[in-house]
């Protein structure tokens, strides 16, 4: 179309929003006037047609440079009208012209806007289809919403419960550490225990040895025993004989003495003390012993140590005394007149115990140091120092066969056999309690006395224990022997003590008697008893500082009253007692030493 023609309306269909419009040109004297310019056109007409009739312009208004369209003013009415006539004319040649060139250019347009219309068609469906789609979308979205919902919830739940389980880990951690160690010294435990019983198995093997070996000796034992019964029914004859011998002897001396003219009491005593004498001058290794009197007080009274005096004893067949104390010092005095005689230095040491070698020789002290020390009686010279205990000694005692053989015990729960020839340890015995004591028996034979209330039997040479056990106490303080070895008296913590026959301690020990009293009390695991030389009485100290003297018991079902009560300590807890061969009582306390008259 071109510039000079009339604008009809176009209207273009698109795919969606309002048809486009154009404006109608208007066409003037000068020019095509359009929009704005149109209207402002029409209010000029307008105004020419109710006010005066314009003036000419001035050569002015259209200077150099001015572009505007300009229309001479309407001179009359008529012109004004002629002008909108022909205005009108012109629009409507327009019109026309419009609507040739709109059927003119209608195929096309047609053409153009067909396939707007089929694709805003397919568009549609499209759209229909992807609503449908949203729809799904938005419902899978709100599933899924509810799932993630979910899911929140129960991380927060796995978080809460992770924070748990992470403050949980140090505690399990410290109990994983706890249990490696428990496992590491249950492994070890483990270890020691397969060791252990691998080594008992090893020791059941070797007992059981030494069981088949025990039965076959048992066995020649037992032949043994028949001969020695055999024996003995002949030495019972010899005996018998003797007695006969001397009931003749008797009644001899009984017609000798009438005839001299002596009475019947001098008769008979004389008669039963020659008798007597016979009898006993005739056994194997009498020695002749005076009949012990009963002391009544003190005759001499010492101070031995500082500190309290832990045992006393006397040498063989004298008079004197030995002590130890708890001064570390051992001191030897005169019982007949209490003297001061020798002071053996060089302890270490509360001295326990004490003991004297047969020959009078050697004087050795138990020691609270694990040791034992040995001195020459004659000078007091040191002579060797004994270790081997790992605990304290608690007890010492002399073989009266064997000169150089001492045996000692600990709270180690061993007893020690030692040679004074080389100061050296000859065997160990294992026991299963402490042993608190210890007495030379027989030859070979040792008793001890533990804290387990036993009284058990050794024999030096094969360092085995017999078979024999006695449970005479619920705990035994000390153990001792007579003269004769004859008869153990043990003391036990229950304030009792007990009369063994030792005769034969591998096949048989018999009770021989008990001996208590209402204010006897054994002090501690350090009080002493002793045997008097006849055999025929028994003194212990007591808690109380009483010293109680029995009369030998008869026989097992036997238990007599005391026959004395001494009194001197003073309250004092009397620790060690010892009876000299030639018959004075010595009775130690924390402070002093009596010698009873």
């Amino acid at each position: 179309m071109g510039s000079a023609g009339a604008r009809a309306q176009v209207q273009l269909v698109p795919e969606s929003g309002p048809p486009y419009e154009c404006p109608a040109p208007i066409h003037t004297q000068s020019g095509l006037l359009s929009g704005p310019d149109a209207s402002q056109f029409g209010s000029r007409s307008s105004s020419l047609s109710s006010s005066s009739p314009p003036k000419s312009p001035s050569p002015r208004s259209h200077a150099a440079g001015d572009t505007r369209p300009l229309l001479p003013p309407p001179k009359t009415m008529a012109d004004a009208k002629a002008a909108i006539a022909a205005i009108g004319r012109a629009t409507r040649k327009l019109r026309r012209r419009d609507a040739v060139e709109v059927d003119a250019h209608r195929p096309a347009i047609e053409a153009l806007n067909r396939p707007f219309a089929a694709q805003a068609l397919e568009w549609k469906e499209k759209a229909e289809k992807y609503e449908l789609e949203l729809q799904h979308l938005y419902k899978a979205h709100s599933r899924s919403s509810e799932q993630l919902v979910t899911l929140i919830e129960e991380l927060k739940a796995l978080k809460a419960l992770l924070k748990e389980k992470e403050a949980l880990i140090p505690a399990l951690q410290s109990e994983l550490g706890q249990t490696s160690e428990e496992n590491v010294q249950l492994k070890q435990s483990l270890e020691e225990k397969t060791k252990a019983l691998e080594l008992l198995i090893q020791e059941h093997q070797a007992a059981k040895a030494e069981l088949e070996q025990a039965l076959a000796k048992l066995k020649d034992v037992e032949n043994e025993n028949t001969q020695l019964v055999e024996r003995l029914m002949q030495a019972k004859m010899v005996e018998a004989e003797k007695l006969n011998e001397a009931n003749a002897m008797y009644e001899e001396m009984v017609l000798k003495l009438k005839a001299a003219g002596l009475g019947a009491g001098g008769m008979q005593h004389h008669a039963e003390q020659e008798a007597d004498g016979i009898i006993r001058r005739s056994e194997a290794g009498y020695i002749d012993i005076i009949e012990t009197p009963i002391p009544s007080a003190p005759r001499i009274t010492i101070r031995a140590h500082e500190g309290g005096c832990g045992s006393i004893i006397f040498q063989n067949n004298t008079d004197m005394l030995i002590s130890g104390g708890q001064d570390q010092t051992v001191k030897i005095w005169s019982a007949h007149t209490g003297a001061l005689s020798s002071t053996l230095q060089g302890c270490l040491g509360s001295v326990n115990d004490l003991a004297v070698t047969n020959d009078n020789k050697f004087v050795i002290a138990a020691c609270s140091s694990n040791k034992l020390f040995v001195w020459e009686a004659n000078g007091g010279r040191p002579r060797h120092t004994l270790t081997g205990h790992t605990k304290s000694v608690s007890c010492v005692d002399a073989s009266w066969v064997k000169s150089l053989v001492i045996a000692s015990s600990s709270s180690d729960r061993t007893i020690k056999i030692w040679d004074l020839q080389t100061g050296f340890c000859k065997s160990t015995i294992m026991s299963a309690s402490n042993p608190n004591s210890l007495v030379f028996i027989h030859g070979d034979t040792i008793c001890s006395g533990h804290r387990n209330g036993s009284l058990q039997f050794h024999d030096i040479r094969t360092g085995k224990s017999s078979a024999t056990t006695v449970g005479a106490h619920t705990d035994v303080t000390s153990v001792c022997v007579s003269r004769s070895k004859t008869y153990v008296l043990s003391s036990g913590r229950e304030n009792v003590h007990k009369l063994f026959d030792v005769r034969m301690p591998t096949v048989l020990v018999e009770d021989s008697g008990t001996l208590r009293a209402p204010g006897n009390r054994v002090v501690g695991s350090w009080g002493r008893p002793c045997i008097s030389p006849d055999e025929k009485c028994i003194a212990a100290g007591s808690s109380d500082g009483s010293v109680y003297i029995w009369p030998k018991p008869k026989d097992e079902k036997d238990a007599p009253q005391p026959l004395a009560i001494l009194e001197g300590h003073h309250s004092l807890p009397v620790v060690s007692s010892a009876w000299s061969g030639y018959g004075p009582l010595a009775t130690a306390d924390k402070n002093h030493i009596h010698i009873w008259a």
